[in-house]
């Protein structure tokens, strides 16, 4: 239930000629139900900021996730996908303070980026990927409209739902591990400790350093913990570059060096750069499931994020009902479809909401203020690209940490939910496929349910998943025996 204040809400016409309150504060107070929600513009504005301050390393990992290329051989520039994050997370986020008029920031998800990387553009364009991702935006929309979202999210097994997580933190840290030449793929073994069995050069060490910095400051509570470690990685690697320490040619994304002014104009260059169609390449069947994917990979955690927030925050009861919750799951729907057409991959709410509220944020307010700040980092992208991607990926490693702190809600004794559980963990990563681990979990939970006596307990639902996953893994045999290859 939403709190109530417990002094009435001030108002230019009933304040006394004495303490009349400024009539833009009445207007903020009215609008965004500051004084019902027990808040003050002050600790919106602390909030917002504070939100901002942990979740701005997405303007750096983003772009280092995004490097790759694509079918064509064609590469995302680092400046233009700054601006595009920038401008993706500054519009969402403003979106969701004043319509949502929650304590909500969105930004570009990493598990959608990291689907967009390792699976779609192997297979097709940079534009044709984030036409996926609109498509993807608009499907969520649409199940938020008509209540699927959440029938899905019910029928899901709270197991699966932390496995999807942890599996995708695994990915996710796997990929950081490589772009940071921490991991390498081997000749004698699939993966290996560096090039050659041992780590080589200076800026994989101070990826390893920045990582256990991060680490220590997280394990003493320090707020901010991964933009620190960041930017005290960057002002080292600026330093050692600086006085020869470290060769130019052994960054593997370009020395941390500053051409020309730190202030520049926006590159919204990437913007509309959108295409739908052209996939017969691919396959219908492929289209679809990629699609699939990047709904698996921005769908789980929204929900609970949005629900856990608004908890911390006072705005939903006992059973986790939150006014607004379905303009907010609607906005985070539509933040991919944004994403896609700004050129940064799908937004999703970041939990680094959760930092606002615990210095007081309640409102929208919070948001329109991280919103802002998101908006004014657009003329630094300069600044922004000195950071070394082996630097930034030693985020990337941290978030998949946290993301594996799910493992303490599964119960491993338990052999019908632990084999699911293990099999999707350990799939996402070792195959470089979010639905390949998805596919594995739900199938594996339907057959041991199922060799149990308990097939009734599984849904129609979840084996109409089932049946989709199993055309997933057996689509090549199936195109050969149809002749499509």
């Amino acid at each position: 239930m939403t709190q109530q204040s417990l002094e009435p809400e001030t108002t230019a016409q009933d304040a006394g000629a004495g303490s009349r309150v400024p009539a833009v504060r009445s207007r903020l107070d009215r609008y965004f139900h500051i004084s019902r929600r027990e808040s003050s513009i002050a600790r919106e504005v602390r909030g917002g900021v504070t939100t901002f301050m942990a979740m701005a390393y997405i303007l750096l990992l983003n772009p280092l996730v995004l490097s790759g290329k694509d079918v064509a051989g064609d590469t995302l520039g680092q400046k233009a996908l700054i601006t595009a994050t920038a401008f993706a997370a500054a519009f969402t986020t403003l979106l969701m303070g004043f319509v949502g008029r929650a304590p909500l920031a969105l930004a570009a998800g990493l598990s959608v980026s990291g689907v967009l990387s390792s699976q779609v553009v192997p297979r097709m364009t940079w534009p044709q990927a984030m036409g996926m991702c609109v498509m993807y935006g608009v499907v969520i929309m649409l199940l938020v409209v008509t209540g699927l979202r959440e029938m899905i999210m019910n029928a899901i097994p709270p197991a699966l739902k932390h496995a999807i997580t942890m599996g995708i933190g695994l990915f996710i840290a796997l990929i950081g591990l490589v772009k940071a030449g921490f991991v390498h793929q081997g000749k004698a073994t699939p993966l290996t400790l560096g090039p050659t069995g041992e780590l080589v050069g200076w800026p994989v060490l101070l990826f390893a350093a920045t990582l256990l910095l991060i680490f220590a400051l997280q394990a003493r509570g320090v707020p901010g913990a991964i933009l620190i470690g960041i930017v005290s990685g960057t002002v080292v690697s600026v330093l050692l570059d600086a006085t020869g320490v470290i060769a130019p040619g052994q960054w593997a994304g370009g020395a941390p060096e500053l051409h020309g002014s730190a202030v520049s104009a926006p590159d919204f260059s990437l913007f509309g750069k959108v295409e739908f169609g052209g996939w017969s390449h691919v396959g219908a069947m492929t289209v679809g499931m990629i699609v699939f994917t990047l709904v698996l990979a921005g769908f789980f955690d929204a929900m609970a994020t949005i629900i856990g927030v608004g908890t911390e925050a006072g705005l939903a009861d006992d059973r986790g009902r939150m006014p607004g919750l379905s303009k907010a799951l609607f906005i985070d729907g539509a933040g991919g479809a944004v994403g896609g057409v700004a050129g940064a991959s799908g937004q999703t709410v970041f939990v680094e909401s959760a930092t606002g509220v615990g210095e007081g944020a309640r409102t929208g307010l919070s948001s329109v203020v991280t919103g802002l700040l998101f908006a004014a980092c657009l003329f630094f992208t300069p600044l922004t690209a000195i950071v070394p991607g082996e630097i930034a990926a030693a985020a990337l490693v941290v978030i998949g940490a946290m993301m594996m702190t799910n493992a303490r809600h599964v119960d491993w004794a338990d052999r019908a939910t632990a084999v699911p559980v293990f099999l999707t963990v350990v799939i996402m990563p070792f195959t470089y496929s979010i639905t390949a681990g998805v596919a594995a979990g739900v199938i594996s939970h339907v057959a041991v349910r199922t060799a149990q006596g308990r097939a009734r307990e599984v849904g129609a639902l979840l084996w109409g998943l089932t049946a989709v996953f199993l055309v997933y893994f057996a689509l090549h045999p199936i195109e050969g025996r149809l002749g499509v290859h």
